[in-house]
């Protein structure tokens, strides 16, 4: 099973996005508890961003039983088509589309080829692209339009939670009254000890989008916990991009049982 989180954690490591020569977003925002759930997920709806092409340099530190590496990636993104990321001189790369999930890493000659069974295996529900875009983002990971969510302030935040939470997941929705963008994201089950909590702690803007800054996740399973932290730089939107990969030749394939 850590072999299976840690693979996971790889391809979690490469899904998120920032922004060039953009201004922080001040949290300047006031609670309105009077605001309804509707008018709150309206308001969320309202700030997805519009974008055709999104290019990013990402500073990544990956923290495992009290170590830590810190790397830097290139993020190319075509939005609802293609995620992709690469390494210095492609060493590891990174391609995920609507149906697949592929990357590759030179350091150990291996890669993996499939579909989204492993993130939705962690999270303990079925994801696809866009759940995945939405998150880096800086949307809601799950469907806020189908009626079925309570809306309460909570500290600093607006929480969105399911009418009926259930023993095998639970979802716990955190979103800024400045941007109403997402400040955390939360999912836990408790009875497989599993839980996931995205924190977006800073935003920026560029282009009148609003778009996450620095995020850190925190993915837990059992004892064994997993950290990564995201600072987000030189992004530009709307640029011709090309997504090259190719599995090399004569690399091992990454099978999970």
């Amino acid at each position: 099973m850590k072999t299976l989180l840690k693979i996971i954690s790889i391809v979690i490591l490469f899904l998120f996005i920032g922004c060039k020569s953009a201004k922080n977003v001040k949290d300047t925002g006031e609670l309105n508890s009077k605001l309804s759930t509707k008018q709150i997920i309206k308001e969320h709806d309202k700030r997805k961003t519009k974008f055709k092409t999104l290019q990013s340099r990402v500073r990544v530190e990956y923290t495992q039983k009290n170590q830590s590496q810190t790397h830097s990636f290139n993020l190319r993104m075509e939005k609802d088509k293609t995620i992709w990321l690469s390494a210095t001189l492609g060493i590891v790369r990174v391609k995920i589309t609507p149906t697949n999930v592929s990357f590759y890493n030179k350091l150990d000659n291996t890669y993996f080829d499939g579909d989204f069974s492993l993130l939705s295996d962690l999270l303990g529900t079925e994801l696809d692209f866009n759940k995945l875009q939405n998150m880096l983002l800086g949307q809601a990971l799950f469907n806020l339009g189908n009626g079925n969510y309570n809306a309460e302030v909570h500290e600093k935040s607006y929480m969105l939670h399911p009418k009926r939470q259930n023993d095998l997941l639970e979802i716990f929705l955190l979103l800024n009254p400045t941007h109403f963008k997402m400040d955390s994201q939360q999912i836990s089950q408790m009875l497989k000890r599993r839980m996931l909590q995205i924190n977006y702690k800073n935003y920026q803007e560029i282009s009148n989008q609003i778009l996450p800054q620095d995020i850190k996740i925190i993915a837990v399973e059992d004892d064994f916990e997993t950290i990564i932290s995201m600072e987000f730089k030189s992004v530009t939107l709307d640029s011709d991009l090309r997504f090259p990969f190719r599995i090399p030749s004569g690399f091992e394939e990454i099978v999970i049982k």
